[in-house]
């Protein structure tokens, strides 16, 4: 299931990167893991729009528990850059509003989430780098933490593959896994309004001061109450030429598009022909929940008002839990 066309009064969906999964990899206890990690981010935000919350509230809280989980490319679990480090990216914005805030190549946040969302509520631009951000990150009060943290084996063991690949002089052999990883959510709540959080370690050994989609409004996150929004994971080159999120709105404003149409259109029609390989979780102004993507997988999760919590990884999985 990619989509469901059935209103609701409130709606989330989220998604944990695509693209990642190597199905001869996935034993069945760390596909047990991945399932409860989605599990653990659903119930955070469904737990907010369940009480009349916002869905600014609510994808704030399910990026939050994604961010925690060290499966999962955000947060505890980013990938290293080419020289074993860190740089985040993050982004939210609210439908209601169109208000947004970002962050991109930062260290120190225990929840980069929690940055895009003080640059949205503290100042008046939209998105912040270096040390202007970390300046702002410290005046509102969020929990700083130090490398050790962020270290997860795997990830430093996927940083030394991929710089022996590169060593090697081999062809480009097409693996998604180096490219896609991203933690992301959307939501509409009981008041009408959506809104839409991604964050994300970027791409393994990517060059230092790269900066990807999810950060940058339009293309890897965007919300509007008129139409979507849209939170998205992929090759994030192709994202941002492509300025994804807002193709999406603009089918569904102009075109009269419905959000399943338009999601097709883009992530399989235009992303898929051109190697733009990813995928995105949506939802539109009714709560109709769209999660396409053109590749092997994608980690994704859906909580309705009138349903169970769904998460999936591969085509057809779907766990069905409360």
């Amino acid at each position: 299931m990619t989509h469901d066309d059935n209103p609701q009064p409130f709606a989330l969906a989220i998604h944990g990167g695509a693209g990642t999964i190597d199905a001869s990899l996935l034993t069945p206890e760390l596909e047990d893991a991945y399932h409860a990690g989605l599990r653990a981010a659903l119930l955070a935000g469904r737990e907010v729009l369940a009480a009349g919350g916002t869905a600014l509230d609510a994808v704030t809280a399910a990026v939050m528990a994604l961010e925690d989980e060290p499966l999962f490319n955000a947060g505890r679990g980013a990938v290293f850059t080419a020289n074993g480090a860190h740089e985040m990216d993050a982004a939210i914005m609210d439908g209601r509003t169109r208000a947004a805030g970002a962050v991109a190549g930062l260290f120190g946040p225990r929840n980069p989430i929690l940055a895009a969302r003080a640059v949205m509520e503290r100042t008046d631009h939209v998105l912040l780098i270096g040390e202007g951000a970390l300046d702002l990150c410290r005046r509102a009060g969020l929990v700083m933490e130090e490398a050790p943290y962020f270290f997860t084996q795997a990830r430093w063991d996927a940083l030394q593959a991929e710089l022996a690949f590169r060593r090697s002089g081999a062809p480009d052999d097409g693996n998604e896994q180096r490219r896609h990883g991203t933690v992301g959510a959307v939501a509409r709540d009981v008041h009408g309004d959506v809104a839409a959080a991604t964050s994300t370690g970027g791409m393994t050994a990517k060059a230092v001061g790269r900066v990807g989609d999810s950060p940058l409004i339009g293309a890897g996150t965007y919300a509007d109450n008129d139409t979507c929004a849209i939170s998205a994971t992929g090759h994030g080159e192709h994202f941002i030429r492509h300025v994804v999120a807002h193709e999406i709105a603009a089918r569904m404003r102009w075109g009269g598009q419905s959000l399943f149409e338009a999601a097709d259109a883009v992530v399989v029609g235009q992303l898929g022909p051109i190697g733009g390989s990813g995928g995105l979780v949506a939802v539109d102004r009714e709560g109709r929940v769209s999660l396409p993507f053109n590749c092997s997988g994608m980690y994704r999760g859906i909580a309705k008002a009138d349903g169970p919590l769904l998460t999936a990884i591969h085509r057809e999985d779907y766990r069905v839990s409360r």
